[in-house]
C-alpha cells in the first residue's frame, strides 16, 4: 500500500551502454537482465534461459557474446550491449 503524499519509486528506463567489441565480454550486472519468475527460450539457441537483453529479449549472455563475435557489423546496431557504467572503477571486480 502506498501512503498518501508518498509516491512509489520508479526505476529509470533500462538503457543500454556501450556495444561490446567482438570477442569482448558483456557486462550485465543489473538485475533487470534476470527474470527470476520465468525461463524462456533463448532467441539464439532455443534453450531455456532466465537472462534478458536490454530490450527484454530472452538470450544467454554467452550466446549474445558469440553473436556479437560472429556478426560484428550488425552488432554495431545495438542488439546486445553492456550496462551503462557510471563512475565505475576498473578495480572493483570482486568476483
Amino acid at each position: 500500500m502506498i501512503r498518501p503524499g508518498r509516491t512509489k519509486k520508479e526505476k529509470p528506463p533500462f538503457e543500454p551502454g556501450l556495444i561490446s567489441a567482438p570477442g569482448a565480454l558483456l557486462e550485465w550486472r543489473d538485475s533487470q537482465h534476470f527474470d527470476r519468475w520465468q525461463d524462456r527460450p533463448c532467441a539464439l539457441c532455443d534453450k531455456p534461459t532466465p537472462m534478458r537483453s536490454h530490450s527484454g529479449e530472452p538470450v544467454h549472455k554467452a550466446c549474445a557474446e558469440g553473436w556479437i563475435a560472429a556478426n560484428p557489423a550488425e552488432a554495431r546496431l545495438g542488439r546486445f550491449a553492456s550496462d551503462i557504467q557510471a563512475n565505475r572503477q576498473r578495480d572493483d571486480d570482486h568476483a
